[in-house]
């Protein structure tokens, strides 16, 4: 995908072959355990967490769900696995540079959605009443 700041470029992106790749990674990234997993190893100590401290940081994910949503990180290159030959075998979850240089433009999304709130919520509240 081309790197660009042109923000007029933002809508070109929906009608080529870029828009592929957007859906992709939005699809990769933009559900909530994803987020919320690259966020956690991000605040653990050497952004490296085992599976059962991951499990009890996110409150409400299935072991079935954490498990899916690492494997899913792992293969698109956002975080690594490392198995120790243990017994019981102790399995620890690091960061990429892939996954923390996603860290930013999280940030961002973050002071966005921090910045219009307010107004999102409002415009529910106004949607909601006039549909009524």
């Amino acid at each position: 995908m081309k790197k660009t700041r042109d923000k007029a470029a933002l809508p070109l992106m929906c009608s080529n072959d870029e828009a592929k790749a957007a859906r992709e990674f939005l699809g990769m990234v933009g559900e909530k355990w994803s987020i919320l997993l690259i966020v956690m190893l991000a605040k653990a100590p050497g952004r490296r967490a085992r599976f059962s401290e991951l499990q009890r940081m996110i409150d409400g994910i299935s072991q079935r769900m954490l498990t899916a949503t690492l494997r899913n990180l792992e293969r698109n290159g956002f975080l690594t696995r490392e198995v120790f030959p243990e017994v019981p075998p102790r399995v620890e979850y690091e960061l990429t540079a892939l996954g923390i240089g996603l860290l930013g433009p999280m940030q961002q999304l973050v002071d966005w959605i921090g910045i219009h709130w307010d107004t999102i919520k409002k415009a529910r509240t106004d949607f909601e009443q006039v549909t009524r």
